[in-house]
């Protein structure tokens, strides 16, 4: 069987639970450098709940442009769950979406701010919570990158989920 559309399926998932939510979603990427919007805009569909995106790769990007306050980056840094909560938010704000999502981390091949290739952090920002998973990934750039999209995406389903009203 082929990976691909296995792993489409999960990001599928998503879209279909937020377009029966009635809801949106931006994302506020860093070390995923856009892979989280191109998994969502893959899916057929998806421009009826994805509103935008922006890489942010430079701290002042994430500063100027999402709003994650300057005391986060120098005292916590880039790589931490305080800017990745901070990026979600922002990107929900700016682009005016229900929930925004957002990625920051270290893909390699070099350590970044005393942390580790694969130190990520992935966060959710949505109208009655903001979450974040700090997660410790193994392999190659580009298996980190995969590993961090599906885990933003599996950090929204399950607050969808716990959102969604009941039936009846």
């Amino acid at each position: 069987m082929d990976a691909s559309p296995h792993a489409a399926d999960p990001v599928t998932g998503l879209v279909a639970e937020l377009r029966r939510a009635g809801a949106t979603l931006a994302a506020a990427e860093s070390l995923t450098g856009g892979q989280v919007c191109a998994a969502v805009t893959a899916v057929p569909g998806a421009s009826q709940v994805f509103l935008g995106g922006v890489v942010a790769y430079a701290s002042r990007v994430k500063v100027d442009v999402l709003g994650v306050p300057a005391d986060v980056v120098e005292r916590h840094g880039v790589v931490s769950s305080q800017c990745a909560v901070a990026m979600a938010a922002g990107v929900r704000d700016l682009l005016g979406a229900t929930h925004g999502v957002a990625t920051t981390g270290v893909a390699g091949p070099d350590e970044q701010e005393g942390k580790k290739v694969g130190t990520v952090h992935v966060a959710v920002a949505s109208p009655d919570a903001v979450v974040s998973q700090a997660l410790s990934l193994e392999g190659s750039r580009a298996e980190i990158q995969r590993a961090s999209v599906d885990a933003a995406v599996r950090l929204l389903a399950g607050i969808l989920r716990r959102e969604e009203p009941a039936v009846g």
